[in-house]
Parts: structure tokens; C-alpha cells; sequence
């Protein structure tokens, strides 16, 4: 087999590559400013590469992933065309991952990572004498922020979570900014999305929020109109969807301990939005996440909060739904 040069541009969806002598490691935060995104690089969980995949063009009937040893069971997807051929189930200790079968047809070849846990690449290996070539990805770019709602951990595998199956549908480039745990509208994310390239953005903010005390009645829509004014600095006229939280039966009329529940929190976001359109900002839109996951799906979130596998799956359906119903069509793919 012959081994490619890794190179930058073969990860779509990452923010920064940490590249070091033995591998390259994508990451959705800048890695060499980890520190400045308390605590600990957002938790420890913009290293875990959600909806972060290797992309090449090529004839190849085989591609092997080198990985430094798998510190606990993971998956990875191959898409052939934007359609899954394969989920590897990689253990704990393994140090690579190869699809083969394919044809010898020149064709789009795309690795998700594991959205479980970080995974630093070594090598990447295609036949002996095949061609291959980097792809530059010109669709719409889709920047999503959020939580462990939107990082889903909890998928069917690394391409099945909600996003990436609705960008996939809808023909979006995607970054996923979803952070298991978190989601607190830190500036400093609010900073980098500010700085990235995007053609459309959406925010589902809320539910870590109100679980966990974060911020109160009298704070919380402060914050989200800063988050997204920083945005605004250079996304000046980039279409924003904001989500509000899908359905969680224990806090939905409950206030937490600083009086927000998630009946004020929808509430709120919405005052932001008319707020923020009455000087001038016409591009924010509103996707109402009862509305999207409401209490009629309750039954696909086992722990009462997070969206089974089935469940992404109508997560992505829903939201493909409301997106082109509320958010004007020219920010799909022309």
C-alpha cells in the first residue's frame, strides 16, 4: 500500500490540526490556545472530534487509518458518495481501521471520526497504485453550537449523529461545535465562531444552563444577546437560528436554584431575538425546540434528557423541517 502525505486539508469539519512528528489530531477549538477556552479546552471535549471527517478523492479499493492506540471502544464511519458503506467497530488498543471492497471507480471517500473520543491519526494508507486527491468542500458552510444534545454521544455512530445527517441531507459543509457538558455561551467561543468562516449558523443554547445554575433569569438573556452580538462583529449578515431546548420533563416549569426553568428560557430567547431585530438585526430567526423534540418523543431519550440513536435520527428530520420552513432558502445550497 502507499502512504499519503497527511496534510491540514484532508480534515473537514475540525477548527484546528494539532500536528506533532507521529500524528495529526483535529480539534474544534484552536489547540494551541486550549487554556483560554476554560476549563481544560471546554471541558475536555473540543479535542473529541464530532462531525470531523478525513476526505479524499480517489480509485482506491481500501483505505487503512492509522490511530494511536484506541484508548477505549470506539467507531468510525466511511461514506462512499455521501452514503454510509461502513461503521468499524475499533477496541480499546488498536491501532488502525481499514474499509475495503470498493470499487475501482474514482469516487468521494469520507472517514467520520469517533464524536466519543479524541482520535490522533498516524498514517493513511490507499492501494499500491491508486489515484487520490484532496477535496476542497464549496458547499454552504454550516457552523452549530451547542451541547451534548448536539455533540450526541449517544448515536448510532460518528455520521448518524443529528447534524451530520442533516448536513449531509441538506448539502452543507459542517463544523459542529456541540460540547457534551457545556455550551454556557463562553465568549470565548462566541469569539471563534465570530472568525470562522459560515454561511449559516445555528445555536441551541439553554438546557446545561438551567441544569446547572449556570446562569439566572436576570442573566441569561444578557449573555445570549452578547454571544450574539460578538458574532455579529464579522458574521454581519449570515443567517442565525437559534434553538431553544427540546423537551426535558424535570426542569420544563421547574426553576432551578437562580429561578430559570425552561419555559422562561424559551421565552427569553425569544424577547432576545425580537430585541435584536428591532435594531436592525433581520437575519436571526427562531427554532422552537418543543417544537422540533417535543414531548410526543419523549420516549426515545432513555435518561429523560438526551436523544437516543432513533431519536437523532428524527432530531435531523425535524430540524431539516423547520430550518427551510423559518430560515430563508438562500442559505441553502444553490
Amino acid at each position: 500500500m502507499q502512504q499519503l502525505p497527511l496534510s491540514a486539508k484532508m480534515f473537514h469539519g475540525a477548527v484546528s490540526i494539532e500536528k506533532t512528528e507521529t500524528y495529526m489530531k483535529p480539534w474544534r477549538i484552536p489547540f494551541d490556545q486550549a487554556e483560554i477556552f476554560l476549563p481544560n479546552g471546554i471541558g475536555g471535549q473540543a479535542e473529541i472530534p464530532a462531525g470531523v471527517r478525513i476526505t479524499i478523492r480517489s480509485n482506491t479499493k481500501i483505505i487503512k487509518i492509522g490511530i494511536l492506540d484506541a484508548t477505549e471502544l470506539m467507531q468510525m464511519d466511511c461514506l462512499i458518495n455521501g452514503s454510509l458503506y461502513k461503521t468499524a467497530h475499533i477496541s480499546k488498543g488498536d491501532t488502525s481501521v481499514h474499509f475495503d471492497g470498493f470499487s475501482d471507480e474514482t469516487k468521494l471517500i469520507e472517514i467520520y471520526l469517533s464524536q466519543k473520543v479524541a482520535v490522533p491519526i498516524t498514517g493513511i494508507w490507499i492501494d499500491e497504485h491508486a489515484k487520490w486527491e484532496l477535496v476542497e468542500d464549496s458547499r454552504l458552510h454550516w457552523v452549530t453550537y451547542g451541547s451534548s444534545i448536539t455533540h450526541c454521544y449517544y448515536s448510532e455512530s460518528p455520521s448518524q449523529t443529528w447534524p451530520a445527517l442533516a448536513s449531509n441531507e441538506m448539502d452543507f459543509n459542517l463544523t459542529c461545535l456541540g460540547y457534551s457538558g457545556n455550551c454556557f455561551l463562553e465568549p470565548t467561543v462566541a469569539r471563534m465562531i465570530r472568525d470562522m468562516p459560515a454561511d449559516f449558523i445555528s445555536m441551541c443554547v439553554g438546557i446545561n444552563i438551567v441544569r446547572g445554575n449556570a446562569l439566572s433569569d436576570r442573566t441569561f438573556a444578557p449573555a445570549l444577546m452578547g454571544f450574539i452580538q460578538i458574532t455579529r462583529d464579522k458574521q454581519k449578515d449570515v443567517p442565525i437560528a437559534i434553538i431553544s431546548p427540546i423537551f426535558n420533563r424535570e426542569y420544563e416549569k421547574t426553576e432551578n436554584k437562580v429561578g430559570l426553568s425552561l419555559e422562561k428560557t424559551r421565552k427569553e430567547i425569544v424577547q432576545v431575538i425580537e430585541t435584536l431585530k428591532k435594531y436592525g438585526d433581520q437575519n436571526l430567526y427562531y427554532l422552537d425546540g418543543l417544537e422540533m423534540f417535543g414531548e410526543e418523543y419523549e420516549k426515545y431519550m432513555p435518561d429523560g434528557l438526551h436523544p437516543n440513536a432513533e431519536g437523532d435520527k428524527i432530531l435531523a428530520v425535524r430540524f431539516q423541517q423547520m430550518a427551510e420552513a423559518n430560515v430563508p432558502m438562500r442559505v441553502k445550497n444553490k
